[in-house]
């Protein structure tokens, strides 16, 4: 896993399906290419202007989640069994080395030791169903 990776929102794009399906493949929300969806160009998460004109990379230095964090930390931990803020609080409390190997770790698949797709219920590689 790649700092470069993590979304300003704590998302780590690595386990996005946008990112890692075949065709059509998103760079994460971090890159500059104009290939990346018109949801994330548009993300106002990542063009808020606190985070910008503090030059922080994520969210984790915000002293607290705004409403746009909150509905989709709240969307994530419905619908993927993911939090983002819990992302973002590891983040700021152990640092991004740490939570690198966190996510190394908890997304493996214990099939055949590939990285997970938080939003696919099997490993993109084996098709091992997973949750």
């Amino acid at each position: 896993m790649k700092a470069e990776w993590i979304a300003p929102c704590g998302m780590n794009c690595r386990l996005c399906y946008g990112y890692i399906r075949p065709r059509n493949q998103c760079p994460g929300c971090r890159a500059s290419d104009d290939s990346k969806p018109k949801s994330c160009t548009n993300c106002r998460i990542a063009g808020c202007a606190k985070r910008n004109q503090n030059q922080w990379q994520t969210c984790a230095l915000c002293d607290t989640p705004c409403r746009r964090l909150k509905d989709l930390d709240k969307r994530y931990r419905s619908k993927y069994h993911m939090s983002m803020i819990e992302n973002l609080a590891t983040i700021r409390d152990q640092g991004m080395q740490f939570f690198l190997q966190q996510q190394e770790e908890a997304f493996r698949c214990p099939v055949c030791g590939q990285t997970l797709c938080v939003h696919r219920n099997e490993c993109p590689s084996c098709k091992a169903v997973i949750w």
